[in-house]
């Protein structure tokens, strides 16, 4: 047992250091003078180190703006999909109507479909809607984009909350709106955090739609404005990888925020007599 526990340490760390490498390559290429990341030897430490690159991409762009609208897409997208995602999962848990396992194929379905298939029609869509060059067109993509996952992964977690709970509290004078928001969504936190963490990566992340919608260069985003440093030149390799390194960031952030909340099985035990 000994043995068979020290081999799966061993796996499990060079799998991690599989993952972890490339982010540790982009961070340490940052720190690097612009003929040090362009050299052919490999040094995993830097030789020297510099913070010129961040400057390039801090005060030599548009970063900050940048910045403000991927966070502010993002960010409302994940609230509506949340919001909209967690009524329908709890009509698909709780509630047996005709078409209801038609629904689900067709959640299941919108999940698999690939985002470039949609381009067309949603560009068409968005123009007759009047909406291209505009922050709410990315929401409402990014919005319908997530949704699907949205809706099947809350569905999962919702059917793992006893139903009892919640008709007990029915008992006790609550209607079935309030025994939800008292019983059942307190008890989902590990269902919507990792729901919008899923997300908040899949909108943040997201290039073609960004890139196609938004034409004006005030109205993009972080993953649009990383091709900013290619040029007829070439492409400015250092200061790439320190915006990929500052764009990686609030992801960061946001999933250090929410970790601790991403706990399964925080029903257990909430049926005790």
């Amino acid at each position: 047992m000994r043995a068979r526990r020290i081999g799966l340490s061993v796996l499990a760390v060079a799998i991690a250091l599989v993952f972890v490498f490339p982010t540790y390559w982009m961070f340490a290429s940052s720190l690097k003078p612009r003929g040090e990341v362009l050299s052919t030897s490999y040094d995993l430490v830097p030789a020297s180190v510099t913070l010129q690159n961040y400057a390039t991409a801090l005060l030599g762009s548009d970063f900050l703006r940048y910045l403000g609208n991927s966070l502010l897409v993002t960010l409302t997208a994940v609230a509506c999909s949340l919001v909209a995602g967690t009524l329908a999962a709890l009509a698909m848990s709780r509630f047996r109507f005709r078409g209801r396992k038609g629904f689900l194929m067709l959640v299941l379905i919108a999940q698999m479909v690939p985002f470039e298939a949609l381009m067309v029609p949603m560009f068409l869509f968005m123009r007759d809607l009047g909406l291209l060059n505009k922050l709410p067109s990315l929401i409402l993509v990014y919005w319908i984009t997530t949704l699907p996952f949205t809706i099947w992964s809350l569905r999962g977690f919702i059917d793992g909350i006893p139903m009892d709970l919640e008709e007990a509290a029915m008992v006790d004078g609550c209607g079935r709106a309030e025994a939800f928001r008292r019983v059942t969504l307190p008890l989902l936190g590990p269902g919507l955090v990792a729901t919008s963490v899923f997300a908040f990566i899949t909108a943040w992340n997201e290039f073609l739609y960004a890139l196609i919608f938004m034409r004006s260069e005030d109205l993009q985003t972080l993953p649009v404005f990383l091709k900013t440093f290619q040029n007829a030149f070439g492409t400015d390799w250092g200061a790439t990888m320190a915006s990929a390194t500052l764009f990686t960031l609030p992801v960061l952030v946001f999933f250090l925020a929410v970790q601790r909340k991403m706990v399964s099985g925080v029903t257990a035990g909430a049926v005790k007599g």
